[in-house]
């Protein structure tokens, strides 16, 4: 320091230690070197001053509160001062002052900011007598000693509230943020299967496919939020594959948009009192919107970051049905929850929608849910199910609400076992348990009955099950590994209905997720279906696929 700066210390080590202790408050972390760095050019400076980590400081009202300042120390009575007359005294969050740090000419100029800025107020409020003469005296002095400082620090604080001002004046929504999801697949069949036991060979070939979500995310109150989210890509699901149902579907096989963008979800979140959340999708909602699955690592919600398959995911149940309608969570403890809903299918033509006769919200295709959900600790979950539906003529039961005859999981015989209308009852367990962060076991099962109205068929059982291991971080953080194996729905009883086979169609899944940055990730993996179809004789599906997702 120069000449100046010490004999102005000299005369008022009281206002030394004003600026000092403001030094302090006003640093964003105690500086780390005990001389000054005079060669770099300020601005540089001041940047890594800037730049430096952060620790919140309080406001002390006692010297009492800074743990390591005692009675005995050469600046209590200045500190003392400072509290009583400046109120310019800030502690760390551990209670101590840390007044032996070494700090920097930047620190000590942005300090004596501070510290001109607080007697400017005490001025301005009227409570200038607590003021001396001395004590601008020094002021002065100090200022026109660090006037290249100040200047580089108040230049700098300007630069930045223009560029604060032009970003407000220019950015898209002060309620509003843009979130995206990019997926990029290589896939195929790697076995090429019969289409039947004695058909031709499905003959598809390696494709190159891709999805795109853009979802607009808007908050009106910082608690709720209104989601519309567009779709496009050209990712459909294999076809002339054995068995002839979705069993294969992958999470991106949503179909081909011809590259138009098209309204994928439209639906509003809000809390209602402390324990209830709800759920108000407009169109293309599900179940798993607003219902924890008890999926933890495997869940994805058809995203690029889990399972390449749909049926990988979550319990079959949740797949029963979507579109228009409400849900609501209510939280009847800290370890005992329930969930309710209502969605009624939107389908090719947006039934839920259209105001005619086996259409709209109470006359057409609905699944309604009811559910419990336990926790007993933070590594055991357990959620029971029940789910109520009516599908039209033509429509399948597993169907996320697209009111199709395909279905998105499952045998055809398990979505379609009549073709009249159908109602719908199934009961679904879901449990998970955390060995630890890194190991994750998730198992669920479905029992699905089905009536067929005016058929005079026997009612329909329809299982599915499934056990899957979760390995997060799985090498590095942010990866995750996982292996399933399970059944997808099948009609247990089609002989009884006279519908054909019923075995079990085993899926096996293993894929690798791995996190190339925080935006960027690639998934290898393969699926293997036994008996699709529910049929034995037909050859088994494998599927290997390279997915790359890009997400921001």
């Amino acid at each position: 320091m120069s000449k100046i700066l010490w004999k102005s210390c000299l005369v008022n080590p009281v206002l030394l230690g004003a600026v000092l202790a403001a030094s302090f408050g006003a640093a964003s972390k105690p500086a780390i070197a005990a001389e000054v760095e005079t060669s770099a050019p300020a601005l540089n400076q001041v940047s890594q001053y800037g730049a430096e980590g952060s620790e919140s400081l309080s406001q002390v009202t006692s010297v009492s509160q800074l743990s390591d300042v005692q009675p005995t120390d050469w600046a209590f009575q200045a500190l003392q001062s400072l509290v009583e007359r400046y109120g310019v005294i800030a502690g760390y969050p551990d209670g101590r002052f840390r007044g032996n740090r070494a700090l920097t000419r930047y620190e000590f100029a942005a300090g004596l900011n501070a510290a001109l800025d607080r007697v400017n107020e005490l001025i301005a409020a009227g409570t200038a007598d607590l003021v001396t003469k001395e004590d601008l005296a020094t002021l002065q002095k100090l200022q026109e000693e660090f006037s290249a400082e100040l200047a580089t620090l108040r230049g700098r604080v300007d630069a930045l509230e223009a560029r604060t001002a032009k970003l407000e004046s220019q950015q898209f929504s002060t309620t509003t943020k843009l979130s995206g999801e990019v997926i990029f697949a290589v896939t195929s069949p790697l076995n090429n299967p019969r289409t039947a036991p004695a058909g031709a060979n499905s003959n598809n070939q390696i494709v190159f496919q891709n999805r795109v979500r853009l979802a607009l995310n808007t908050s009106f109150t910082g608690k709720d939020l209104l989601v519309t989210r567009l779709d496009a890509g050209n990712a459909g699901p294999f076809v002339n594959l054995p068995g002839g149902g979705p069993e294969a579907t992958q999470t991106f096989n949503f179909g081909n948009t011809g590259g138009a963008f098209a309204l994928g979800w439209l639906a509003y979140y809000f809390p209602l009192g402390d324990k209830a959340k709800v759920y108000i999708p407009a169109t293309a909602g599900l179940q798993y919107d607003y219902a924890p699955t008890i999926s933890p690592a495997l869940d994805a919600f058809d995203g690029g970051s889990g399972p390449l398959s749909v049926f990988g995911q979550r319990n079959s149940i949740y797949t029963i049905g979507g579109g228009s309608g409400i849900g609501v969570n209510y939280d009847l403890s800290k370890n005992l929850g329930v969930s309710l809903g209502y969605l009624a299918s939107n389908g090719a033509t947006f039934a839920a929608n259209v105001p005619t006769a086996g259409n709209g919200l109470f006359n057409g295709s609905y699944s309604a849910l009811a559910q419990l959900t336990v926790t007993p600790s933070d590594a055991l979950s357990v959620g029971l199910t029940y789910v109520n539906g009516y599908r039209v003529p033509g429509g399948a039961i597993f169907d996320t609400g697209a009111n199709t005859a395909g279905g998105a999981i499952g045998t055809t015989l398990a979505n379609t076992p009549f073709a009249g209308s159908t109602s719908v009852n199934s009961y679904g367990v879901s449990a998970a348990y955390k060995f630890s962060p890194k190991f994750v076991v998730n198992g669920w099962g479905n029992y699905t009955t089905a009536t067929g109205i005016g058929s005079g068929l026997p009612g329909a059982e329809i299982w599915s099950y499934a056990l899957g291991l979760g390995f997060p971080d799985l090498g590095k953080p942010g990866n995750l590994g996982g292996i399933i194996v399970g059944v997808q729905p099948y009609l247990a009883n089609s002989g009884r209905l006279g519908l054909g086979p019923n075995a079990a169609p085993v899926h096996v899944e293993g894929f690798y997720k791995y996190q190339l940055n925080d935006n960027i990730s690639v998934t290898p993996g393969v699926m293997w279906i036994s008996a699709p179809g529910q049929n034995s004789a037909n050859d088994s599906i494998v599927i290997g696929t390279l997915r790359t997702t890009f997400a921001f």
